[in-house]
Parts: C-alpha cells; structure tokens; sequence
C-alpha cells in the first residue's frame, strides 16, 4: 500500500504537509499502475478519438457512438487477469461484473459480452486446463445469471501465458440518446452507495495488479454475485428512467477511493463522506479496508434531495440496498470522515491524476536473431499437416467454450459465436456486428505491425458480415513497464494502432492498458486485443455456401509466415518476417467487399487469418458440409512453395462465396475496385482438395476434418 519515494515527496509538496495513513492508503491505491495509467496516459493520447459518431461527455466509463434514428450503442473492455490467475472462476466472472456496470453508467442496456482468454499449452500443463476450464465457466455462469448473451470471443493457448492468465472481457450497450447519463452535480446533491455490501475483498486489488504476479494473493481476489448485478442492471435503468441519476459510476479497481476521486475531479466539485455511512458485509472494518476494498456489484450515485425519495423506493423494489454516504460540496475536495473526525481531505484533482512517468525505451535484443528465417523442410504430406493444424488447440473449434454461454438471450442475436463476427439487431432497422482479435505471436516478432494486423484482422471480421466499421477499443496487455524493452514494444504497437486507426478513419472510443503481466518465468508476449464494432444497414451477410457455388480470393498471399501456426506448431520454429499489412490494399479490398454485399452479389465471405488459406477454406467447407476443390495456380500471390502458399497468414484476404451467375458481375466490380483477385475453386463433393495441374496436394474428406475440428479441444480440455 506504499507510493514510490517521488511520489511521496510529490504528494507531501501538493497537499503541503504530510499524509495521513487513510490519504496514503486512497493515494496508493488510484496511483497504482492499475487505475492511474501513469506510465501510458502520454502516450495513448495520439489515438484519434473524435469522430462524427463519437460522443463525448464527462466522466463516462464506456465509449458512445451514435447509430442514427437517435440511438447509441456502447462499449467498453475490461480485463481481470492476475485474479484469474488466482482464482480463475471468480477472476473471470468479476471480470465481466466490472464491464457490465461500465455500461450502465452511462444509462445504456447491456445487450452483448465478449471475452478474449489465453492461457498456457493445454496438451502439456493440466494447471493451465484447470485454469482454462474454471475461468470460461466463471463466465458463463455470470452472463447467463444476469441474462446478457456471451456472443463471441477468442480463445488463445501460448507457453507465455505458463501459470498465468489473461481473461479480457467487452461489453456493448444499447440506448436512447436522450436517455444518456449526462453526469453534473451541484453543492447540496447527494452521494449514494448502491448494490453489494462492502467487504474484505478485493482489498489492495488495483495494487495486487500493478506488479509482477509472484504469490497467490487471494484476499486481493473479489467474489462475484451475478444475481445483486441483474438487479442492479434493473435498478440503475428504472432511476433514469425517473431521472434519480444526476451521475453515476461504477465501482471498479480502487474501490471507494477511485470512485470518489474521479467522479468529483471530473465534475469539478468536492465530495464528502462518513465511512460509517456504507452498508458493509463484515463487521469492525476498518476505514482504510472501507476506503480501497474492490468488493463487487457497487455503483455511487449522485442525486438530489427532491429525488432520494425515489431513488429508495426504487432500490426497495428491487431489493437492492443503498446508503447516503456523503454530499456534493464546492470545494473540490476529497473528504473522508468517521462521524466527526477527519481521515482525508485532499484535492480531488491531486487524488485522481497521478504524476506521469517518462518511461525509457530500448529495442529488444531478442529481435535481431528472431527475425532471421530458417530454412525449413516442407512436409511430405500436407493433409496430415492440416488435419494437425485443425485439431490444434489454438485453431480447432471453439464449440465447447461458446457452447456453455446463452448466446441468444435478449433475441438480439442473429449471428452466433463460430464466425467471422457476431451480430446484433437494433431497434433502428440496423445491424450491429462486433469482434475482438488479438495475436501475440506477430506482436512477439514484429509488435508495430503485429499489433496493426490484429486490428485489420477485427475490422475484416466485421466487414465479413456486411458491416463497415466505426469504432474501436483497444486492451494493451504487456510486462514490465520499468523494464525498457518491454515498454518500447507497448510504444511501438500504439504507434501501430494510431496509424491504422488514423488512415481508416476509426476512432479508437475506449480501452484498457494492463502492465506487469508476468510470472517468475518472466514477462508475456505483447498482447494487444482490438475491438472493432461495424454498423450494417441492412440484412447482415450470414456466410453459407452449397455445391455449385464458386469460391473467390481477394488479396494476395505473400511470404510471411513469421508467428503463423504452421511455423511453430509444426515446426517448433519461433522467427521470421511478420505479417505486414499495405494500408492501401487493406482499404481496397474492404471497400470491394462491401460494394459486392450492397449489391448483394456474394453469399458469404470469410477472412483469412490464423492458419492460412488452407484452414480458412476448410473451415467454410466443415460450417456448410461441402467438399471444395482449389486450384493453386490460381491464388494471386508472390512466388512460394506448396506450403508457404497454404499456411501463410497474410491480411487483406478474403474468401468470397458466389453463385455462378453472378459472377461477371463480381469480377467486374473487382477489376474497377484494382484489387488483386481470383476464382480459386469450386464447391463440389464431399473433399476438400488443393489442387495444382498435376497432382492433389491436399485431400481430407469434409467428413473426417469435421469430426477432428469439432472434438479435438473439447477431448482435450475434458479428458486431458
């Protein structure tokens, strides 16, 4: 619970005299690294986050985009890893706890959940299937409880991850604009604790998360209550309604402290509270444990004296419980009181903006032997290669993860977890598609362009379903921040980030950075996850394809399989040249690829990402059980063997499906579009066959591949 020396020194000079043991303790925990953003805060500033969509207001914890017709969507992404490290299924649950009530801050429904997890090498280390297994439980059983659809994700398996977990979790509210919590407050207003009992749990959290992970701190671990969350989702909803909500926000990392801080900086007001006013759950708390404990399932709520009435009667209907903890003051002030005795008075602005750091950077030693290519054998049998490749971990089927999650909840879902991107309907007409992608195997090798292929690999997503995006998200998950190496990674895919983010005009609305995300093994591989959301303004384009159907590439293939599954789970080779994505090819197959669904010209389209060409196209064949033939000579490309030509991960591809007779039509459009493309194949039979004039390179019936892509991770997971 201790600052840094400078920060002492810094703190005792702004409040011009020295702490008291409650202020050291408020401090410490909003300028942990968890809450304050100390290191990151400069730097993130370079992310465009304007937009003709964008709204802005104070103090909100989710992102806003306008959708037209006067709704607004919301977003927001959040990670709980170190708890999930500890306790994986209340790690996790609280995880999507904490980004549900970021929602409901701004007056929005919660209508979505995704969540992004990684962990250790399942084939080999059981701690990391037991890890694995309690944390996708913990989500499900707490989206389920609260009745918000788990609609998509990914799931990621490395050996960084060995002991350790990342469990990043996004949410997508839905609204009025009319209805948004414009937070204000006035002298005389009134500050209420609402939902959950304060208890020992989850103290000293935002601290615990803002260093290396090296015990199991279980007292730092929050418990989950989806049941108080539903009916807090209900509660803070019918207030707006009723206009009891002046402002409003969540408690998260930091507890009381942070919520307090920031709500009266925001705001520019002063806030004073009794400790002796907030519900607790265990008896003799401290001050101090009031003040930084991170229990669960709290909202603070401003309100004023004529609606407090309301406010109540509310929460007694839905038996939440709520406590008038404090008042707005015109000071702006933090004021902590027990009964008459002052424990902290400090500037709010001090509290809650910590004094930034000018973290060195240095490149990595490790990159200039790791992007060196080795020259490697090309496999005998390229089947056995992909059936391999399929029933991996990290690219078999995800059925038995999404499979426990209630994904049509709320019957906004029309597209399901399993492809490219789900969908949400609106109340507008339109459609809302949404994904998260993240690959730290390219961040490893190339952390600027990798970190730029994982967001082009969200927007082809939602691109892949009709849409064209408009916003972002980002959760940059990285190590040590003190150590200049692993810093400059997080600069440089920032850097990536803004540049893509700049050039495609997508305004980054939110995020979330994670430090000292490492274990005594040592730090993990640079894990930026991208949130891309895309609106749709008509009927979504849900992928299907049946025999006759011809199969088109867009996009070239290129020799870069630096980080691709073929290179180390095949091989055992870590190295090479990272996927690079051509800002300009980029935006003119997405803008060929929309223009052929506004004229309803394709039947589905699929990306090419983890993999390659060769599981992309097998994974359409096993969704719509149909053989496909490919012909090799015909996938646009740079000279490569067999194997590089199949297993290369290359962006900008997309796989489009088409019937016959429109295809004059479509090549049309692409050759005006000046993008690279090819009729590749045709759907036919029951195999899947890469082809060139002279032999069959690949050959596995539907069938087999199917039963392997299905089982393989659920075998593995269940029976080890």
């Amino acid at each position: 619970m201790s600052l840094e020396k400078q920060e002492y020194e810094y703190l005792e000079k702004k409040i011009g005299r020295k702490p008291t043991k409650t202020e050291l303790n408020i401090v410490a925990a909003e300028w942990s690294e968890h809450c304050s953003y100390k290191s990151s805060k400069k730097h993130l500033k370079t992310l465009p986050m304007k937009g003709p969509r964008v709204i802005s207001e104070k103090g909100f914890d989710s992102g806003v985009l306008d959708v037209g017709d006067d709704y607004i969507v919301t977003v927001h992404i959040e990670s709980h890893n170190h708890p999930s490290a500890v306790e994986p299924y209340g790690g996790a649950a609280t995880g999507v706890g904490g980004v549900i009530r970021d929602i409901i801050s701004a007056g929005t429904r919660p209508i979505a959940i995704l969540d992004g997890l990684r962990f250790g090498n399942i084939e080999k280390d059981p701690h990391a299937r037991w890890l694995f297994k309690n944390a996708v439980t913990g989500i499900a059983d707490y989206g389920n409880c609260i009745g918000i659809p788990t609609v998509g994700g990914e799931v990621e398996f490395d050996d960084c991850y060995s002991n350790y977990a990342l469990v990043d979790v996004a949410s997508i509210g839905f609204g009025k604009k009319d209805r948004l919590i414009k937070n204000t407050a006035q002298k005389g207003d009134l500050v209420v604790l609402l939902g959950g009992s304060t208890g020992r749990d989850g103290i000293g959290g935002s601290q615990f998360a803002s260093d290396s992970l090296e015990s199991e701190n279980r007292s730092a671990v929050q418990i989950p209550d989806p049941f108080i969350e539903k009916l807090i989702i209900e509660a803070v909803l019918e207030a707006r309604n009723q206009k009891c909500i002046k402002a409003v926000k969540d408690l998260g990392g930091g507890g009381l402290s942070c919520a307090i801080s920031e709500t009266a900086d925001s705001l520019s007001i002063g806030i004073e509270l009794d400790v002796d006013s907030v519900h607790t759950r265990e008896p003799g708390m401290s001050p101090d444990e009031i003040m930084i404990s991170e229990s669960q399932e709290r909202m603070l709520i401003i309100t004023d004296k004529t609606k407090l009435e309301t406010l109540q009667d509310i929460c007694k209907k839905f038996h939440v419980q709520c406590s008038v903890i404090g008042t707005v003051k015109d000071n702006k002030m933090m004021h902590v009181k027990k009964e008459k005795n002052t424990l902290a008075l400090l500037p709010a602005n001090v509290v809650a903006n910590a004094p930034l750091l000018d973290r060195p950077t240095k490149k990595p030693a490790y990159l200039k032997e790791i992007q060196n290519e080795k020259k490697l054998k090309q496999s005998s049998n390229l089947s056995l290669v992909l059936l391999k490749l399929l029933s991996s971990p990290n690219l078999a089927s995800k059925r038995w993860v999404y499979g426990q999650y209630d994904h049509e909840v709320g019957i906004r879902t029309v597209i399901k977890p399993g492809y490219d991107a789900a969908v949400l309907r609106l109340d507008n007409g339109k459609f809302l598609a949404v994904k998260i992608d993240g690959n730290p195997k390219h961040c490893y090798i190339d952390p600027r362009h990798g970190a730029i292929g994982c967001f082009e690999e969200a927007c082809r997503n939602v691109v892949c379903t009709g849409a064209k995006p408009i916003g972002m998200v980002d959760h940059l998950q990285f190590g040590n921040p003190e150590d200049p190496e692993i810093f400059w990674t997080f600069i440089e895919a920032l850097k990536g980030l803004a540049d893509f983010a700049k050039h495609f005009d997508i305004p980054c609305v939110g995020g979330k950075v994670s430090f000292y995300n490492e274990t005594p093994k040592g730090p993990i591989k640079p894990t930026p996850v991208i949130g891309v959301l895309g609106l749709i303004d008509k009927k979504p384009l849900h992928t299907s394809a049946s025999k006759g159907d011809v199969l088109i590439l867009v996009g070239k293939t290129k020799n870069e399989l630096g980080g691709s599954e073929y290179f180390e789970y095949i091989h055992g080779f870590v190295g090479g040249t990272c996927p690079k994505v051509d800002f300009k090819e980029s935006k003119e197959n997405m803008d060929a690829v929309l223009a052929l669904f506004k004229k309803d010209l394709i039947k589905g389209a699929h990306d090419c990402s983890k993999g390659g060409l060769a599981v992309a196209v097998s994974e359409l064949c096993m969704q719509n059980n149909v053989g496909c033939k490919v012909s090799l000579e015909k996938i646009p490309r740079e000279k490569l063997s067999h194997d590089l030509l199949l297993f290369s991960e290359s962006h900008s591809r997309y796989l489009l499906v088409a019937q016959k007779q429109n295809l004059v039509q479509i090549q049309k459009i692409l050759s005006q579009s000046n993008v690279s493309y090819d009729v590749i194949g045709s759907f036919e039979g029951d195999q899947i066959q890469f082809k060139t004039d002279s032999a069959n390179i690949i050959d596995l019936s539907v069938d087999k591949v199917q039963k392997r892509w299905l089982r393989s991770l659920e075998d593995l997971v269940l029976h080890g």
